[in-house]
């Protein structure tokens, strides 16, 4: 995703669309902000009328008045504190709501992206989308009424500017084409270097991410001052292209205050001239003055308003890439449950590729008789992995069909596929919870009683019942508190919980040592019986569990029978078993 294409309308549609659906707090938020511009605009009005009624008379000041129009002042300050207080809270009420509704939306659409999106997304930029991006957007929103009040404040200081003399009016304002031809500007080029930060801050996540997911690994080959440097690398660039956005804002930010207050000093000029000449009374020229101190805000705030937008909108369009993806493994419109069956399994001139013109399975065909258990044996590449993570459908075949009990597992509903298809890989997964609730992640209504047997068959009921708290013990990040069998052996009572009809085994006793790897023989030999069963692994202990064994060689069936056969039969099994017996 480092060269994304960004299109800014539709990230700008995706928030007004959110906006849309908060309509009443948003809509409360702005009423508080017209109320709050009535009152900020009534002081330098009460102001003027104070020095010119009850200040500055013949005769001396009228008490009486000076104090019910300071009076009113002082109402029309609490009225404006108020407001902007109830309009601060609906502001953030509406903006949270939206972050919470987007971050919502991006979760669900990227939990049902199909697996080819993984494939080619860095996990850093997701994240990066869930926290820095949608920040950006709930700033823009709660700033949207402060804004809007701003600018009412704006636009109302105008008009009472012209009330009280034109041509000071329109001096005011003269400013205002040059301010608009430099924002202009400063957004043309604020853009490209805004977008790159944002890009760079997903990489950085990313590196992040890596390094602590990776710790063991960075640690154990020596290698942090590698990763140090490389994330300096991502770090400096961030620092390089922030710095050529505070560049520019340091260009122009300065021409957004200066002329406002070059304004300031000719009509200062001018309003007091007029005043010597009678031609604007003191009250007015004070109340004109602050009248133009509310025009010199919006202005001064045009170019970071504008910047916001800007990222806000960058942001959007880089959330809107990922929500407008479609999971390329759809489930069909009128699928169907499986019929009953005992889990046979049937591979016809089945073809796949992960990337274009790249084939890994080449007209696979292959049969697993229902209640019986095979072991996929081939070289490094060959495709046994892709078998496993094809019949639940992680991916779709480009050519031929997969059946299980006589069903295209396309014409099946994807869950109740995938809640038949056990799956054991051989990097193990567990949550930031406790065994017990680990153990039942596929099957949540699971009792104590059943969540314990499926930890007897694996094997795991032993170590469990020896931990502080049993099957309450909470484990570590990715379980990386236990050892690797102890979570291979989790994992196996998982797959098991769910009594899958086709059980896969995808090197599920790499993580354990050889006497362990016996006691798990023995319960996956229960576990297995009479379910469909295949093995995917380099052990000879293990392939021996299944009842054939099919060779598979560039992605086709090269040959099949039993090990035995195999080995007096096939010099390609042979080379192969010495090859798997040299790497492990």
């Amino acid at each position: 995703m480092t060269d994304e294409q960004l299109d800014l309308r539709a990230g700008a549609g995706l928030i007004a669309r959110e906006i849309r659906r908060q309509a009443l707090p948003l809509g409360l938020a702005m009423t508080c902000a017209v109320i709050w511009t009535v009152a900020r605009l009534a002081i330098p009005v009460l102001t003027g009328e104070t020095i010119d009624r009850a200040i500055d008379v013949p005769g001396g000041p009228k008490l009486d008045l000076l104090l019910a129009l300071v009076l009113a002042v002082v109402a029309m300050a609490a009225v404006q504190g108020a407001a902007a207080a109830f309009r601060r809270y609906f502001a953030m009420s509406t903006s949270y709501r939206v972050e919470t509704d987007l971050r919502g939306k991006l979760y669900n659409r990227v939990n049902r992206l199909s697996f080819d999106y993984y494939d080619r997304t860095a996990t850093g930029q997701l994240m990066s989308r869930g926290s820095t991006d949608l920040h950006e957007i709930q700033l823009l929103v709660v700033l949207i009424p402060i804004n809007t009040a701003f600018l009412m404040m704006g636009i109302g200081a105008f008009f009472l500017l012209v009330r009280v003399h034109v041509g000071l009016a329109v001096l005011a304002i003269g400013v205002y084409p040059i301010v608009t031809a430099i924002t202009v500007r400063f957004f043309n080029k604020l853009f490209p270097a805004t977008a790159r930060v944002q890009q760079e801050l997903g990489d950085l996540t990313n590196v992040v991410e890596e390094n602590i997911a990776g710790a063991r690994l960075v640690r154990s080959f020596g290698r942090e001052q590698h990763e140090i440097e490389r994330l300096g690398t991502v770090a400096d660039q961030i620092y390089d292209d922030s710095m050529e956005v505070a560049r520019l804002r340091t260009a122009y930010a300065p021409l957004f205050f200066l002329l406002p207050a070059l304004g300031q000093l000719a009509i200062l000029g001018y309003g007091g001239w007029l005043v010597t000449e009678g031609r604007v009374s003191i009250g007015e020229f004070v109340a004109f003055f602050q009248f133009l101190n509310m025009l010199v805000w919006p202005v001064q705030g045009l170019g970071e308003m504008v910047a916001n937008a800007q990222r806000a909108a960058t942001s959007a369009a880089r959330l809107w890439n990922v929500l407008r993806e479609e999971a390329t493994v759809r489930e069909a419109p009128h699928a169907q449950s499986l019929p009953a069956g005992a889990g046979e399994v049937e591979f016809d001139d089945v073809w796949f590729s992960y990337e274009p013109n790249r084939p890994v399975l080449r007209e696979l065909s292959m049969r697993v008789p229902a209640g019986t258990a095979i072991a996929l044996v081939g070289p490094t590449g060959c495709g046994k992995s892709t078998v496993a993570q094809l019949l639940p459908r992680f991916y779709d075949v480009e050519a031929g069909t997969i059946k299980i009990d006589g069903v295209d597992v396309r014409d099946v509903k994807l869950q109740e596929l995938r809640r038949s298809v056990g799956l054991v890989f051989e990097d193990t997964f567990l949550f930031s919870d406790t065994i017990g609730n680990n153990i039942a992640y596929g099957r949540l209504d699971a009792t104590d009683a059943e969540i314990e047997e499926a930890a007897a068959l694996a094997q795991a009921a032993e170590f469990i019942d020896k931990l502080p708290d049993g099957y309450e013990t909470v484990v570590g990040e990715q379980g990386f508190s236990l050892s690797g069998g102890q979570r291979q052996r989790i994992a196996i009572a998982r797959a098991v919980l769910t009594q899958p009809r086709v059980l896969i085994l995808d090197d599920a006793t790499s993580s354990v040592d050889a006497r362990m790897e016996e006691d798990i023989r023995g319960a996956l030999q229960r576990v297995m019986e009479g379910r469909t069963t295949i093995i995917i692994s380099h052990r000879l202990a293990t392939i021996s569990l299944a009842d054939k064994v099919v060779l598979l060689d560039e992605g086709r069936v090269a040959d099949v029978g039993t090990h035995a056969e195999l080995m007096l039969s096939s010099d390609r099994y042979r080379e192969v078993l010495g090859q798997l017996a040299v790497t492990s």
